[in-house]
């Protein structure tokens, strides 16, 4: 596994990823970013990215809203998607991560074909140039995201993935184990974002480790899942900014990096142990 952050792709971002020891980098290229921009500029990410030495694994578009009211492919939101993928096959990118909106003038099962055959497009299209597609499970502009639609969508789609974020389960009074456990052999993408949650309300999306997720039992089924992708750190608070908030980072950072095996590690084998 590598561990990693969600930042941007000015060089100083990746200046700021290397500077931490971190191990790559996440972009959020939402629906307020102009796609053809981020496409034009991808050569120059990619030099950033060899000059520091730091991948991208994983980049998405959050928010867009995919499908109109007719429930209806909209144009310029699937060439979006296209340009944000040709950029991560530029970049190097392995994943690309996004949702499908729900259309209530549908039922769930037309939704849910609607889906697939929207996301079938991207997973073509994401073969064609060396990119993975991944569903995230946050319910913005998107309803692919929880195991009741998991079992159809990604039933119908062997190679589409899911970006799971532990606290959108919890959000939802979802069991996070349980879904990692069901569903951890398709995690393509895996978000470190704490959260402090009680009595049915959301108090905070604290720094991952200062928060109520049980964490090494999560990155227990990871191993036993064989996950081996990117744990990207989300900063996601309303209280942890400035010196407190790089603080959080740090301390993120340094309770993960132990729980993260080596891939140099060396041992011997021991008749009386595994």
């Amino acid at each position: 596994m590598k561990l990693g952050i969600i930042n941007g792709w000015d060089e100083g971002c990746f200046k700021y990823v290397k500077d931490k020891g971190l191990d790559a980098v996440e972009f959020c290229v939402n629906h307020n970013y102009d796609s053809e921009e981020f496409l034009a500029k991808a050569n120059e990410i990619k030099g950033y990215s060899d000059k520091y030495g730091i991948p991208v694994g994983s980049m998405g578009r959050w928010g867009m809203t995919r499908i109109d009211d007719n429930g209806e492919i909209i144009p310029e939101a699937l060439q979006a998607d296209k340009n944000v993928i040709t950029a991560a096959s530029i970049i190097g990118c392995p994943v690309y991560n996004c949702g499908v909106n729900f259309v209530e003038s549908k039922s769930f099962y037309d939704n849910c074909n609607i889906a697939i055959d929207y996301l079938g497009k991207l997973i073509e299209f994401g073969k064609e140039k060396g990119v993975k597609i991944a569903v995230y499970n946050c319910r913005w502009e998107n309803f692919v995201v929880e195991p009741k639609v998991w079992e159809v969508v990604l039933s119908a789609l062997p190679d589409l993935g899911i970006k799971y974020d532990i606290s959108h389960c919890i959000y939802h009074d979802g069991n996070y184990l349980a879904e990692m456990r069901d569903w951890g052999d398709r995690f393509y993408h895996f978000h470190l974002k704490g959260c402090v949650y009680f009595d049915g309300d959301v108090y905070d999306d604290a720094p991952a480790g200062l928060d109520c997720i049980n964490w090494g039992a999560a990155m227990d089924i990871l191993y036993t899942k064989d996950y081996d992708g990117m744990l990207s750190i989300e900063p996601h608070s309303s209280y942890w900014h400035g010196k407190k908030g790089q603080w959080g980072i740090d301390y993120t950072i340094n309770y993960f990096r132990p729980m993260i095996m080596p891939e140099d590690y060396e041992y011997e084998d021991n008749p009386y142990m595994p």
